[in-house]
């Protein structure tokens, strides 16, 4: 059985979560379908998780929340993660993801107005501009610290 996208936002105190179905290349040219779950949380207010569902496990990649925004209307991104603006064959505006790394190079189309959709939900819960208001330096200083031990 696979994962079907519900198509559907969810929205907490402090998260938001969007399925959505990713359209990807395949290493033989082909569309895929593959169920992605967006996710923000204000805890981790400049950051957009991508869960990608797979029957191998799922996949995540974690990417800025302005990269997002930036590349619905521009080329942006440098290095593991690239997102730009495009047309779709049925002439519907895409944002082009496209991920790198050691292991290979995935890239993918997301309409455009899910993506913003996603968005308009996280700036509500967390306004640009506003994030650092959102992290607690101490909690991040005893996870660093931990960390280190």
């Amino acid at each position: 059985m696979t994962h079907q996208p519900t198509d559907k936002t969810t929205t907490a105190a402090s998260t938001v979560a969007h399925d959505i179905a990713l359209a990807c290349v395949d290493p033989w040219g082909r569309t895929v379908e593959v169920a992605t779950t967006m996710s923000y949380c204000s805890q981790d207010p400049y950051a957009v998780s991508l869960v990608f569902h797979s029957a191998a496990g799922d996949v995540e990649w974690v990417v800025a929340r302005t990269l997002l925004l930036q590349g619905l209307a521009a080329p942006s991104g440098e290095g593991d993660v690239k997102v730009y603006p495009s047309i779709d064959e049925d002439a519907r505006s895409v944002a082009v993801l496209d991920f790198s790394s050691p292991d290979g190079r995935l890239i993918a189309q997301a309409d455009s107005h899910e993506i913003q959709l996603f968005l308009a939900r996280t700036f509500a819960l967390v306004p640009v501009g506003t994030e650092s208001r959102h992290i607690d330096m101490d909690v991040l200083i005893s996870q660093l610290l931990a960390a280190a031990e």
